[in-house]
């Protein structure tokens, strides 16, 4: 039987290991790029520390938009001096925080950086939907950032976004939803092996397995299925300061999981800027290194795949979508063709990237919110191979040299912060590492007082 603590109990305990603040923190002198024009402003959300949400800041801000963001304590975000303001993101009252944050900026537009963060967005609309008439603003705000109310289920299960694919008449594997160990054996005899396993709720590769033997699907259903475990909660805490995955421990969620044919070929993906259901610029990648077999990529080809593209534009047509998003392939060996294998419904590491006209992310977004006509932008580079940073240097890469590599050089503090190694990126780490300071400190001043008493 699991054991069980009362919420009180464990946010107590959290508080006393984060190293928090405790209100926004402002950046008084921020200059403007755009002298006379309106800089929209942009709300930037985020709960799992990505390093492209301090990417998209930058590039939001030079495109000429005013970025505040809600974060975790202790977030990259930090460090950079772009962003206007800064809010802290309540791992146990997040829709509180979002009220507060969106009060405090009044926003054009919402861009959650991560799964978690564009479900409390889902979550704040139906809660103030059913309880609240005083708060349209903020309704149609969330409508603005993302889509239509109708949306937001499909874009939140893997199963029911694929099965919307299939009716657009677009390329996805044979697809089901598993309940049961017991649903394998009829795939079984329908699919061969390998199959693909994947979980809602998980993301970067931490949800996905892929199965070789009808014992081996069983066994990582088992997995993936259960609801997360104290241990793993408490890993997330110590080890990636993620405290967020507490609440869902206690309540015990389990999550719906998919199984997919296997798809032989080369993972690729793409994204987009989009407003209410139009495409306005995004760009398509091939990955050519990544952080293991389902891992995010470190290093890409960008491409100009007319099919991946054509996936995007259907489905931000069918949804009336808005905001960035992105869709995950596998570009299939011998025929070439793009298999839509799952959509990610908020921005990913390739949307900051400024490369030219239509696949400038930034500047389609400032000229959608401020009503002006689309700049022309120089492409940050001509090589088609990006080495995205710091992922490609965390885990290595063949392909660095022969790359561009995407290193924010006017930020020094944000490339410190992202070429800390592993250990010194944990909580423990750094939990230990201001115990040995306050000891250093206290002996040193019990010195010196010892000296005082020996010298009077």
């Amino acid at each position: 039987m699991p054991i069980a603590f009362p919420e009180e109990s464990c946010q107590r305990f959290i508080t006393s290991v984060i190293q928090g603040f405790t209100g926004p923190v402002e950046h008084k002198n921020f200059e403007s790029d755009n002298q006379g024009v309106v800089r929209p402003k942009v709300l930037l959300t985020d709960t799992d520390r990505r390093p492209y949400a301090a990417r998209l800041v930058l590039g939001l801000t030079e495109a000429g938009c005013e970025v505040s963001c809600l974060a975790t304590p202790n977030h990259p975000l930090l460090k950079t001096s772009a962003v206007r303001r800064m809010f802290p993101y309540s791992p146990f009252r997040p829709l509180g925080s979002l009220l507060k944050a969106i009060a405090a900026v009044a926003p054009d537009i919402i861009v959650p950086c991560c799964d978690r963060g564009v479900q409390h967005l889902h979550e704040l609309h139906t809660h103030l939907r059913e309880r609240s008439n005083s708060q349209r603003g903020v309704i149609d705000l969330i409508e603005r950032s993302l889509g239509p109310f109708e949306s937001f289920g499909i874009v939140s299960s893997r199963y029911d976004l694929l099965t919307l694919a299939q009716e657009e008449g677009l390329h996805v594997p044979q697809t089901r939803l598993i309940t049961t160990a017991d649903d394998f054996k009829a795939w079984k005899a329908e699919q061969p092996l390998p199959w693909v396993l994947k979980s809602d709720g998980t993301w970067g590769g931490r949800g996905v397995r892929v199965a070789y033997s009808l014992e081996q699907a069983q066994q990582f259903f088992s997995e993936i299925s259960r609801p997360f475990g104290l241990g793993r909660v408490m890993k997330r805490l110590c080890v990636n300061r993620d405290p967020f995955w507490v609440k869902p421990w206690l309540s015990r969620a389990k999550p719906a999981v998919i199984v997919q044919s296997h798809v032989e070929g080369r993972p690729a993906n793409c994204g987009v800027i989009c407003w209410q259901g139009k495409v306005l610029a995004g760009i398509g990648v091939e990955v050519v290194s990544a952080d293991g077999p389902t891992g995010p990529a470190t290093v890409v080809r960008v491409v100009d795949d007319p099919e991946m593209m054509k996936c995007a534009e259907r489905i931000a047509r069918r949804l009336r979508l808005s905001g960035f998003f992105g869709l995950d392939f596998m570009i299939e060996e011998g025929t070439r063709s793009a298999f839509l294998i799952e959509m990610n419904p908020r921005c990913t590491p390739v949307c900051h990237l400024r490369l030219g006209k239509g696949r400038d992310m930034m500047a389609a977004l400032w000229a959608q919110l401020s009503g002006q006509p689309i700049p022309e932008t120089t492409p940050v580079t001509d090589n088609d191979l990006i080495a995205y940073f710091p992922q490609a240097w965390n885990v290595g890469s063949e392909f660095l040299q022969s790359s561009f590599q995407d290193i924010p050089h006017e930020e020094p503090n944000l490339v410190r912060e992202f070429l800390q190694t592993w250990p010194e990126r944990t909580l423990l780490y750094r939990i230990a590492s201001d115990a040995l300071r306050i000891r250093s400190f206290a002996g040193t001043l019990f010195a010196r007082k010892g000296s005082n008493h020996s010298e009077s």
